[in-house]
């Protein structure tokens, strides 16, 4: 589980810095408060930006489920194939 959330944010951090100029070692610190607010309006600011960033981040997440995420077993893979509960 680490590994693949290590994988999907470096993944991430690769994508918007292809395409913007960003320093990738400020960006790694994590969200950057204004330090002029009061610590309820950037968090009010904080969740704003993850709710504008769930379609798109969505969107970028299955771009790299094929490498970040094991592949998906059919019905009945572990359990002989009979597709029933193994008890």
């Amino acid at each position: 589980m680490r590994d693949a959330l290590h994988t999907g944010l470096k993944r991430a951090m690769a994508v918007v810095c292809s395409g913007f100029s960003y320093d990738m070692e400020v960006v790694s610190h994590g969200f950057i408060t204004d330090i002029s607010k009061t610590d309820a309006e950037n968090e009010e600011r904080l969740h704003a930006l993850i709710d504008d960033a769930e379609v798109p981040g969505e969107r970028l997440a299955k771009l790299f489920d094929p490498e970040v995420l094991p592949p998906k077993t059919s019905p009945g893979a572990d359990d002989g194939g009979e597709g029933g509960d193994a008890h």
